[in-house]
């Protein structure tokens, strides 16, 4: 797991876009739940609505089943 964990955090910026990956201050992987702390209260709101599309963007680069849920403080 940890092996995917650090696949996920090098390619944060590709899978996400310069301006996201310059305001994520901390990216992990425990049980299945990818937690994210950003810097950005606006970006922090926007992210929240977005929640499924980052599963589908992460689970596409990982592998399937990699994440079930974001948690973004």
């Amino acid at each position: 797991e940890k092996v995917n964990e650090v696949k996920l955090i090098r390619n944060w910026e590709k899978l996400m876009g310069k301006t996201i990956a310059k305001y994520t201050q901390e990216i992990y992987v425990s049980k299945k739940r990818l937690f994210l702390r950003v810097a950005s209260s606006p970006l922090k709101q926007e992210l929240s609505y977005s929640r499924n599309k980052i599963i589908e963007l992460v689970n596409g680069e990982i592998g399937e089943g990699y994440i079930s849920e974001v948690i973004i403080r």
